[in-house]
C-alpha cells in the first residue's frame, strides 16, 4: 500500500513512525513548509511534495490527514470523493462533517476519525474493571487532564501554531479528545454544564481552562477539568463505585483498584510504550490506532469509531461552551 501523509508537523511525523513500525507500505508526504518537508525526508526517508496535486499524482491508496484541525474536512472530503481510504486526526471543527457523512455512506472505503485515547492501555484497563463489576455500580468520577501550552511544541513559538487560535485552541481541542473515551466507558451524556475562561497570563486569546460537569443517562455524574496551564503534564482520574474505587495517575503509570469487600488495593502497571524524543506520551496507543486503521482496510475488523460518533462528541463540546456562555445547564439533544 501507499500512504499520503497530509501535513508533516509533529502528528504527521508521528504517523510516519507508526506506519514504518508496522511495516505498512510506502509513504509520500505533503506540506507547504519547506522545513517540515526537509526534516521528514532526512529523518524518515519519505519523499515529500510542496503541492498536494503533485503528491496525489503518486497514486496513494490511503490518506492520513494530519493538518491543523480546521483543514481536516477539506482533505477528508477530497479523499471521500476519490473513493480513497482516509484517517483524520482529532478535530474541534465540524464544518463539512454532515456533508462528509452523507458522502461516505454506502461507500466501500474506510473513513476513520481518530479516537486515540480508546487505545490507551490505562483507559482499556479502566473499561475492563468497570464492565467487569469489580467496583460495582459506577457512581461518580473526577478527571483532570492538564498540560502547559508552551511545552506542547517546545521547538516553536506557542503563539504561532493552531493551538493558539480561538477556534482550534489547545484546551478546546483536548475536551473532545477526552470525551471520546469517557463516553465509551460510561455511555451517553444527558446534561452538561461548563465554566470556561482564560485565567493565565499566556499570550494567546484562548480559553485555557474548561471545567465541565456531566450527568450521564445511566444516572452517574462526572467532573472533567481540562487545562493548558498545568506546569507538569497531568492525567489523574478517580472513579467511585458502590463496591470500590478506581484511580489512575498517568505520571505513576499505574491503575489502582480498591475492593470494599476485601478492603485492599490492587495495582495494575501500565505500559504505554516509549515516548519519542521531545515528547512525554508513549507511542503505543498511536501505533495501535494505526494498526486498527490498517486492519479495517484489509477487511479484518471494523474501525472502532465513526464520524457519526465523532460529530456527537463535537456537539458535546459546543453544548458545554453554550452552557458556559449562558450560565445554564444544557440538556443534550441527540
Amino acid at each position: 500500500m501507499r500512504f499520503l501523509i497530509v501535513g508533516l508537523g509533529s502528528m504527521g511525523k508521528r504517523r510516519i513512525r507508526n506506519l514504518q513500525y508496522l511495516k505498512a507500505g510506502e509513504m509520500v508526504g505533503f506540506d507547504p513548509r519547506e522545513d517540515r518537508r526537509k526534516e521528514t525526508e532526512e529523518l524518515y526517508g519519505v519523499k515529500t511534495f510542496d503541492s498536494f496535486e503533485k503528491a496525489l499524482s503518486e497514486n496513494p491508496d490511503a490518506m492520513i490527514i494530519c493538518t491543523p484541525p480546521d483543514l481536516h474536512m477539506k482533505y477528508a472530503l477530497i479523499a471521500a470523493k476519490m473513493n480513497m481510504h482516509f484517517f483524520t486526526e482529532a478535530s474541534v471543527v465540524d464544518e463539512g462533517v454532515d456533508e462528509l457523512i452523507r458522502l461516505i455512506r454506502g461507500k466501500k472505503i474506510v473513513a476513520a476519525p481518530s479516537c486515540t485515547m480508546r487505545f490507551h492501555p490505562a483507559v482499556r484497563k479502566i473499561k475492563e474493571i468497570t464492565e467487569g463489576g469489580t467496583i460495582g455500580k459506577p457512581l461518580v468520577f473526577t478527571y483532570h487532564s492538564g498540560q502547559y501550552l508552551p511545552d506542547w511544541h517546545p521547538w516553536e513559538d506557542y503563539r504561532k501554531f493552531y493551538a493558539a487560535r480561538r477556534d482550534t485552541g489547545a484546551a478546546r481541542e483536548i475536551v473532545p479528545f477526552e470525551l471520546v473515551w469517557l463516553t465509551w466507558i460510561f455511555g451517553d451524556v444527558d446534561i452538561i454544564s461548563c465554566m470556561k475562561g482564560k485565567v493565565s497570563d499566556l499570550d494567546v486569546d484562548i480559553d485555557d481552562v474548561y471545567q465541565i460537569l456531566l450527568k450521564f443517562k445511566k444516572g452517574m455524574l462526572g467532573h472533567l477539568l481540562v487545562d493548558v496551564i498545568a506546569r507538569a503534564p497531568t492525567r489523574i482520574f478517580r472513579l467511585l463505585g458502590d463496591k470500590g474505587i478506581v484511580e489512575w495517575d498517568w505520571r505513576k503509570g499505574v491503575v489502582r483498584v480498591y475492593s470494599a469487600e476485601r478492603k485492599t488495593w490492587e495495582d495494575h502497571l501500565i505500559d504505554e510504550g516509549q515516548p519519542e524524543r521531545g515528547y512525554v506520551v508513549g507511542e503505543k496507543m498511536y501505533i495501535d490506532e494505526m494498526r486498527a486503521f490498517l486492519a479495517a482496510i484489509r477487511g479484518e475488523a471494523e474501525y472502532p469509531y465513526t464520524f457519526e460518533e465523532d460529530w456527537k462528541i463535537l456537539r458535546l463540546l459546543y453544548m458545554a461552551e453554550k452552557s458556559s456562555d449562558s450560565g445554564i445547564h444544557v440538556k443534550v439533544m441527540e
